[in-house]
């Protein structure tokens, strides 16, 4: 009998440890776009804004567990973020363009926020991008196509999450139906299910307290200007929404009952929009705003290491980022000198085209250049550089109509786009392409069971590894 007591008794004691070592906290980070080179040329960054050569690690590199993992899809050996998003969401392949559904683009398939939910834990989901978008939606939705937006936004209302924080919804009415029929918009029908929408962080502040969900946008101004996405880092202004922010009001939203504990996925979504362009300096700009949602996680982290778990990692790599071009140097603190996004320089050069009634002078155009780009002050410029920049503006500031440099996400001011190049160039940073690429992404772990995540990895498997290590079931 003292036998079979000791061993019951011992048995006892492993579940209580099991169960303690189990993570109740899940913080999810996903960097859309973010490869091993978007990463680590970040912190050659830092480091060179020091004076030296080597590297100022951001947090999350810092983490104890750290490895490489692969991410082609079903059907394609490149990757699109609808496929990625699937496989790091549901731990299954799928076909590009597809979300939360197998190769089939019927067969559903669960994601770890959905077993979150069902074992009990409070979930949210949020992104630097419309809630709408691949990465977010492929841990609610089940769409053969990631651009049904509205019906995305349907089924985002049907899982039911505690949590959603974004920069709006895409299409709210379900205008590019095109069939003639009249929707009921997104807001209303989230608002009948019960969901509070906040615009901003100071209105969130101001309605979290009494909402039982919630819907976490930036403001009906800044979605006005653009409802796909939140500001760049580099961009951002006083009052816009942060990705720290809503790491902020995720923690804060769902700690509103500590016993539960809860699941937060959220998605750096615009490294992937300054990748397809090809802006070096966004970019890395981008990737350090990341850290800053990370370190938010952290500091909770630090209250409650035993019970949380942080996992950072990618879906892909864009862009075939390389940092050297052809000679051993690097001169990446060059970036420091640009002072907004591409897409930003193109508005302040449509706003010279309006303030000069499309008679903009050339010395207005190289101000503008050297208060945003640093051209001719702490940048200095080859005879070939300035004429190639001259000749862009002579095309495209004489009155014709003008092509605009299209990539994935913009469509900006050839001048904006050769200044650009120009800058990556003195960098030394040099770019495949303006597309994604198979290249490895990294991912890192600290907290309850980050062991689990070592050796070389598919991203199919980090969901069943945050579920194994949370006990999720499913």
């Amino acid at each position: 009998m003292k036998k079979i007591s000791f061993i019951l008794i011992a048995l006892l004691t492993c579940i209580v440890s099991m169960q303690a070592q189990q993570a109740k906290y899940v913080f999810y980070f996903i960097g859309d776009g973010m490869g091993v080179n978007h990463v680590h040329g970040t912190e050659m960054y830092q480091s060179e804004l020091k004076g030296e050569i080597g590297i100022s690690p951001l947090l999350f590199t810092q983490f104890p567990y750290a490895t490489m993992v692969t991410t082609f899809s079903a059907t394609n050996g490149v990757t699109d973020s609808a496929a990625a998003g699937t496989a790091l969401a549901t731990g299954s392949k799928t076909k590009n363009g597809a979300l939360g559904v197998q190769k089939d683009l019927t067969t559903e398939v669960s994601s770890v926020a959905t077993w979150a939910k069902a074992n009990g834990y409070r979930v949210g989901v949020s992104s630097s991008v419309s809630i709408d978008h691949a990465t977010p939606a492929a841990f609610y939705a089940h769409q053969g196509s990631r651009s049904s937006y509205y019906n995305i936004g349907l089924d985002l209302i049907e899982a039911n999450f505690d949590f959603y924080a974004a920069s709006d919804f895409l299409d709210p009415n379900n205008t590019r139906a095109k069939d003639g029929k009249t929707y009921e918009s997104l807001y209303t029908l989230t608002q009948k299910a019960g969901f509070t929408l906040a615009r901003g962080y100071k209105d969130y502040q101001k309605k979290a307290k009494k909402a039982e969900k919630m819907i976490l946008f930036q403001s009906e101004a800044a979605s006005a200007k653009d409802n796909s996405s939140i500001p760049y880092a580099i961009d951002r202004k006083k009052g816009d929404l942060s990705l720290a922010d809503i790491t902020r009001a995720g923690i804060n939203f769902l700690s509103k009952n500590n016993n539960q504990g809860f699941f937060l996925m959220v998605e750096g979504g615009k490294i992937d929009w300054a990748a397809h362009s090809n802006d070096g300096a966004t970019v890395m700009t981008e990737v350090q705003d990341l850290d800053e949602a990370v370190k938010v996680a952290y500091e909770f982290y630090e209250q409650h290491p035993d019970e949380t778990l942080i996992v950072v990692t990618a879906d892909h790599e864009t862009g075939g980022m390389a940092l050297g071009i052809g000679s051993y140097y690097l001169n990446l603190q060059a970036f420091k000198e640009q002072k907004v996004s591409e897409g930003e320089f193109t508005n302040i050069l449509n706003g010279l085209r309006k303030k000069y009634k499309n008679q903009v002078p050339w010395e207005a155009v190289q101000e503008a250049l050297k208060d945003n780009f640093g051209f001719w002050a702490n940048i200095k410029l080859d005879e070939k550089q300035e004429a190639r920049l001259k000749a862009i503006y002579d095309k495209s500031f004489s009155n014709q109509p003008i092509d605009l440099e299209k990539s994935e996400y913009q469509q900006n001011e050839p001048l904006a786009g050769e200044a650009k190049r120009i800058l990556n160039h003195i960098a030394r940073v040099g770019w495949a392409s303006g597309d994604h690429s198979a290249g490895y992404v990294p991912v890192y772990a600290i907290g309850a069971n980050a062991q689990l995540f070592q050796g070389r990895m598919d991203n199919t498997e980090i969901p069943g590894k945050i579920a194994e290590a949370a006990g999720y079931q499913h």
